[in-house]
């Protein structure tokens, strides 16, 4: 230990604390200026020297100030001094439940030659620090040790601070690392008991929490008035002391740091290793293997253990297992305590409470959970509740349960069901456009009078219908489409009282051969090319009567939005040209008018159609790459999960308050005080809710079980082995609606999609 280093640290300081209680003075001074000025003024009257109305007026004047700014400084000294400083959460270790770790603790004080601290207690992070809690509002401080010198009930030195030390670090560190790591924290119990460095530290708490009392609302003018006042003040003392305070702190930091390197200073390299690996793995933890079991109303009852096994299946993947076992081997610092089991327990659902924001105490539906029981009790009812969540949203959006009447229980909930719904159609302009533009050419054959389909709801006419009729394999391509099986195209007529919707990018559209029934929407001149160079004439077809509505998509007396349809090529265009493409809107045409050549331009007084303004996003972030009913799908569970949670809340707050609860009081408006993730997007919640509903299905039809990954959270385990390439293939079906990986995959694995799934 270098004593120049200590002492440069602890001189910097303690010239700080200094510089803070100055500030602390000057305040005091200036609270003071109007009742010095009135003592001037009366001892002039008394002498004689200072008489005379202005100087009677200026008394008063300076008296009544003086008073008030005197009333108003006692009443922020009374503030600053009586508000209760901001107390970390943590779990209190009791002398009696860790007597080897107190007595290690004041082992270290000895050989640092620091007073020890007063208390311990464990916090449910990765990190360990001194917090004073001395003031009157936190409770009695414990009681010293006796001191002959200065006499009976006298303390010659402040109340040391407590020790709060990271409750990982007991699971995952061996005693010697433990007290390598402690030991630079346990050195900061020596500059902390100077006198002038405690004081400061006082003061600036005092002000922290005069800042937080003001901030409380209320109704009351006065009260508002009164709070804004104190604010002001205090805050303008934090400013004006701050920079010494800052520096005051890395003074102690930097002596404590000099002072502990006389103990255990090679180990405590290598114990450093070890806080980066523990947090590493108690962050994964959280996030990937407590969180959905709190969403579940459950919370791991051992999360601490669990970062062992965490660590102990990540240092086996790495393959640095033959590193680990030499350590793994010595005594594991949770043995200083003499029930390592109940301190898990109660510094878990802290972490659930400071994390998550859940109740203070267990209850019906917040139950601890065993590390044994986590497949069964978080995995599989999550995946169950999300399957019904979805299938909830699908009814709600009208969803039929299941699109062929001859699958095995056609009302029962199936993952063929999501499957069908989700797959991208030529109206989505996505997959099942591009496999409709695949097929044009010589399957295209005329629809016959009979081939209207049944009419859309939403007047849109989709592109790439099967089976419209064409000038055989040389039909035209993208000048219109329809969104019924069989229906041919016509452009130079709408339906009475119907106006239907251009598609882009439609293939098999024929120009002649039209049944009477069938009708198509009006198109904007553009230049098409056959596959073949046929078709290319423009149309002649009579004019087709109301019931032909359905054919085209579009209902009787609805009204749909022009969509331009651009110049193809062979082949429809791509999805991003389809929905980029903006046009000029169709003009009306009379029945006996020809419809003009292809190559026609708009009339010079059509306006472009207007595309509807989206969603206003936060700057920086992008729109989801879904498909317009993946859009649907996702903003349905956001509404229901976000419903969902409204319920819990409001039941949770109507229920009875009981002591436990009441002590978390100051944290209730700001729970959860930590948030692990970001509230999940409407994409991430549709991905989740997809893969839960494949997971039951696995469940249920392929004997699939649900397991704990240490790492990855719940898991899918099909043969034994875990299925590890199941999100891309679900990310595929909601970004493209291409079911096609997704299929494949539930085909090579046994499952059965078709087949009903148990729900919760």
């Amino acid at each position: 230990m270098s004593g120049i280093g200590v002492e440069a640290g602890a001189q910097a300081a303690r010239s700080r604390a200094l510089a803070v209680l100055r500030v602390r003075g000057r305040a005091l001074a200036v609270a003071l200026l109007p009742a010095g000025t009135e003592v001037i003024l009366l001892t002039g009257a008394s002498t004689g020297r200072l008489v005379g109305p202005g100087w009677d007026a200026a008394r008063w004047v300076v008296g009544v100030l003086a008073v008030l700014v005197l009333l108003a400084a006692a009443g922020i000294a009374v503030v600053v001094a009586r508000a209760r400083p901001a107390m970390s959460p943590t779990v209190p270790v009791p002398e009696g439940s860790a007597p080897d770790l107190y007595g290690m603790v004041r082992d270290l004080a000895d050989r640092l030659d620091v007073p020890a601290p007063s208390a311990i207690a464990l916090t449910p992070d990765c990190d360990s620090w001194l917090e004073d809690r001395a003031h009157s509002a936190h409770g009695p401080p414990p009681r010293p040790a006796p001191d002959e010198i200065a006499g009976p009930g006298r303390r010659r030195t402040p109340v040391a601070p407590v020790l709060v030390i990271g409750s990982p670090f007991l699971w995952w560190m061996r005693v010697g690392e433990l007290r390598a790591v402690l030991a630079p924290v346990i050195a900061g119990t020596g500059p902390s008991a100077h006198p002038d460095i405690a004081a400061a530290r006082r003061f600036v708490r005092g002000l922290d929490a005069a800042v937080a009392v003001a901030s409380t609302g209320s109704r009351r003018p006065l009260t508002r008035g009164v709070c804004a006042a104190l604010g002001w003040v205090a805050r303008l003392l934090l400013r004006g002391c701050r920079e010494h305070a800052t520096q005051m702190e890395r003074g102690v930091a930097a002596a404590a740091a000099e002072r502990a390197q006389a103990v255990d200073y090679g180990l405590r390299i290598v114990a450093q290793e070890q806080v980066g690996l523990a947090y590493a793995g108690w962050d994964r933890l959280l996030t990937r293997v407590a969180l959905p079991a709190w969403r579940m109303g459950r919370w791991p009852s051992r999360l601490d253990a669990g970062v062992v096994a965490a660590l102990t299946e990540l240092s086996r993947r790495d393959r640095l297992a033959e590193g680990f076992a030499s350590r793994l081997g010595e005594r594991p610092a949770c043995d200083l305590l003499e029930e390592p089991g109940a301190v898990d327990e109660a510094a878990s659902l802290l972490a659930a409470r400071l994390f998550h924001g859940g109740p203070a105490e267990s209850g019906p539906d917040w139950a601890p959970v065993d590390w044994q029981a986590y497949p069964e009790e978080v995995v599989d009812r999550t995946w169950r509740a999300e399957a019904a969540r979805l299938h909830r949203v699908l009814d709600t959006l009208g969803v039929r349960p299941s699109p062929d009447p001859r699958t095995p229980g056609p009302g029962g909930p199936t993952l063929a069901r999501v499957l069908d719904h989700l797959t991208a159609t030529a109206e989505d302009g996505g997959w099942g456009a591009m496999d409709a533009d695949a097929g044009t050419g010589a399957g295209a054959g005329a629809a016959g009078p009979g081939a209207a389909g049944p009419p859309a709801a939403t007047g849109v006419v989709a592109c790439g219908a099967p089976g419209a009729g064409g000038k055989g394999a040389g039909a035209d391509v993208g000048a219109v489409a329809t969104g019924a099986p069989g229906s041919a195209s016509r452009p130079d007529q709408v339906a009475p009282g119907a106006q239907g919707t251009v598609a882009a990018g439609a293939s098999g559209t024929g120009t002649d051969g039209a049944g009477p029934e069938a009708t198509g929407a009006p198109a904007p001149s553009a230049s098409a090319s056959g596959t073949d160079g046929a078709g290319t004439g423009p149309t002649d077809a009579p004019a087709a009567g109301p019931a032909a509505s359905g054919a085209a998509g579009t209902a009787p007396g609805a009204t749909g939005a022009p969509t331009p349809s651009p110049t193809a090529s062979g082949t429809g265009p791509s999805d991003s040209q389809a929905d980029d493409a903006d046009g000029p809107a169709p003009t009306d045409v009379p029945a006996d008018a020809p419809a003009g050549p292809p190559t026609d331009l708009p009339a010079a007084d059509t306006a472009p159609a207007a595309r509807e303004p989206g969603p206003q996003l936060p700057f920086g972030e992008e729109e989801d790459p879904t498909t317009e009913r993946s859009a649907a799908l996702a903003a349905g569970l956001s509404a229901e999960l976000a419903r969902e949670e409204a319920a819990g809340v409001d039941a949770s707050a109507a229920g009875r308050r009981s002591p436990v609860s009441a002590q978390w009081d100051e944290f209730a408006c700001g729970l959860p005080l930590f948030p692990l993730q970001p509230q999940r997007t409407a994409r991430e919640l549709l991905a989740d809710h997809v893969t839960a509903m494949v997971c039951c299905a696995a469940v249920d039809t392929a004997g699939a079980v649900p397991a704990l990954d240490w790492l990855d959270g719940p898991s899918l385990l099909l043969g034994g082995e875990r299925a590890a390439d199941l999100a891309p293939k679900v990310l595929t079906l909601i970004e493209e609606g291409d079911p096609g990986p997704l299929r494949d995959w539930l085909a090579a694995s046994g499952i059965r999609p078709e087949k009903p799934v148990r729900l919760v």
